[in-house]
């Protein structure tokens, strides 16, 4: 929220600024979704102002376009390859944007946020 901007920042004093007041459970942040390979399983929540946002949890296949064809095609996910984001990532095969994943036609890197949006999109990666 924008409120809590401001309580970083110092007073031309020199002095800090004391915050007014605490967050509101309404303010609160959530725990990431992790996404996972498997068959697919979306998490839907609840907004500010009634906007519904469509996470996913697991997924099984992938969009992955080729910039050179222009074409894309919706391809099965046969292993996660790498997750530059964090080693346990890697380690646990955390699918996030950046992720190398292994598909029936080769290598494909995610450029979507499965977490944020609900949808793997991946472009084609030269092995």
């Amino acid at each position: 929220m924008a409120w809590h901007d401001r309580l970083t920042k110092k007073k031309k004093t020199g002095g800090k600024k004391r915050a007014y007041r605490s967050k509101r459970i309404y303010e609160h942040g959530s725990q990431p979704v992790e996404t996972l390979q498997g068959e697919v399983q979306r998490k839907i929540v609840a907004g500010i102002s009634s906007t519904i946002k469509v996470k996913l949890v697991k997924a099984d296949h992938v969009n992955v376009s080729n910039p050179e064809t222009g074409r894309t095609e919706r391809l099965e996910i046969l292993d996660v390859v790498s997750n530059p984001a964090k080693a346990d990532y890697n380690r646990r095969g955390v699918i996030t944007k950046g992720t190398v994943v292994r598909t029936e036609n080769g290598l494909a890197k995610i450029v979507s946020r499965p977490g944020q949006e609900g949808s793997l999109s991946a472009i084609v990666v030269e092995e």
